[in-house]
């Protein structure tokens, strides 16, 4: 009877093809996963292998399961979202995905696409980079031609200015021979001045293409409306604060907030209030930045701050005090003049040093900022107090 009620089950229908399509990526198929008992180092090998497919087998069955519980396509896109949320691979994408379970408790296609979309909103086309990348070559292939004109031309007029003076110490009379050598001369001068013309206005044109650099890293890395760095640009500061802590023996802590209710934000007051409380907040947080601590928009209404030097209950004080700040406030709709509900947000705070690897500490953060989301809002958690 149960085997009967799976089979004619649709999850478990779906869940056994990508199982099998699992197989397959992996090579073997079902006869291959028996192992030989009587040949220990065969058995052991292929017990391991029989570990791996196993897991693979489970983590396909888990996609296959969450896409045909929320009636999802079986399509590239969703099949990798499921996967990035389910095995915590993109935090990014794990956040927005538990976000809209908690709001909607379902999730669609469109709302994956949407998802996608904003992980990748701060990503620097492959057209602009290819325009970019382009310029730049045509710039560095006109300076070479330049540079090695330059060097022919010269050593063409040295050539020539050697056999000329050779024939000047030969001849008795010299005239003829000093008219070729400054009609030489001249026809070099001529040429450094053609060279030294191109020059000139390819450097102007370096300029332009660098200014135009300049901007592009700055747009790809800063947040449009807060004018924060963005995700992108916080992943690149925390390579970098992690190598410094670790060299100089400093503390090292990260801290997630996220602003309470902003849904409810936008719903009442409307999207163009919404981004003016973001930018508030934004301006709070920014007040603490400095070479040492590091703020950045994470995406959507959360934020994301990086504490070189303090110690994870040290940077969980810096952030509770803006907290605080921000808690007392009493914000006015500039569209009506009504006053709003009190604006605050929710934090969670770790150690990054304390984990292996700093995703693994970004994780931690926000699961105790979860958890403060969870038991009342407008508060700050530390990691260390509850996991």
């Amino acid at each position: 009877m149960t085997g009967a009620s799976s089979s004619a089950n649709p999850q478990h229908g779906l869940a056994d093809r990508l199982t099998r399509w699992a197989r397959g990526l992996s090579g073997k198929g079902e006869a291959e996963e028996e192992v030989d008992e009587t040949e220990p180092q065969r058995a052991r090998a292929g017990s391991s292998a029989h570990r791996e497919i196993n897991r693979r087998r489970k983590l396909y069955d888990e996609i296959g399961n969450f896409l045909f519980a929320h009636d999802l396509d079986l399509t590239p896109l969703n099949f990798g979202v499921a996967h990035d949320y389910l095995t915590g691979a993109q935090i990014g994408v794990e956040k927005a995905i538990r976000a809209v379970l908690a709001e909607r408790g379902t999730i669609s296609n469109g709302l994956v696409e949407e998802i996608v979309a904003e992980q990748r909103a701060d990503e620097v086309t492959p057209e602009a980079l290819s325009t970019m990348l382009a310029k730049v070559e045509e710039n560095l292939s006109e300076f070479t031609g330049l540079m090695t004109e330059s060097r022919n031309s010269a050593k063409d007029y040295g050539a020539a200015l050697q056999e000329e003076v050779k024939g000047l110490a030969a001849r008795a009379d010299n005239e003829p021979v000093l008219a070729r050598l400054v009609a030489l001369t001249r026809s070099m001068v001529e040429k450094t001045r053609q060279v030294e013309g191109q020059l000139r206005q390819n450097e102007k044109q370096t300029h332009a293409l660098r200014s135009s650099l300049a901007n592009a890293r700055r747009a790809a890395e800063h947040d449009h409306l807060t004018g924060l760095p963005n995700r992108r640009a916080f992943e690149g500061t925390l390579r970098e604060e992690v190598a410094l802590a670790q060299k100089e023996g400093q503390q090292l802590a990260v801290a997630f907030c996220d602003i309470d209710h902003f849904k409810v934000i936008n719903d009442t007051h409307g999207h163009d209030t919404g981004d003016r409380v973001l930018k508030f907040v934004a301006g709070l947080l920014a007040k603490a930045s400095n070479d040492q601590c590091h703020v950045a928009r994470h995406g959507g209404e959360e934020f994301v701050m990086l504490f070189r030097g303090k110690t994870a209950a040290e940077a969980c004080e810096a952030v509770d005090r803006v907290r605080q700040d921000l808690a007392t406030r009493s914000l006015v709709n500039r569209t009506n003049g009504e006053r709003m509900e009190r604006v605050s947000f929710s934090a969670g705070v770790s150690n990054v040093l304390a984990y292996d690897d700093p995703r693994a500490a970004l994780k931690a953060a926000d699961r105790a900022l979860y958890l403060a989301k969870e038991h009342g809002r407008n508060r700050v958690y530390l990691a260390a107090e509850v996991d």
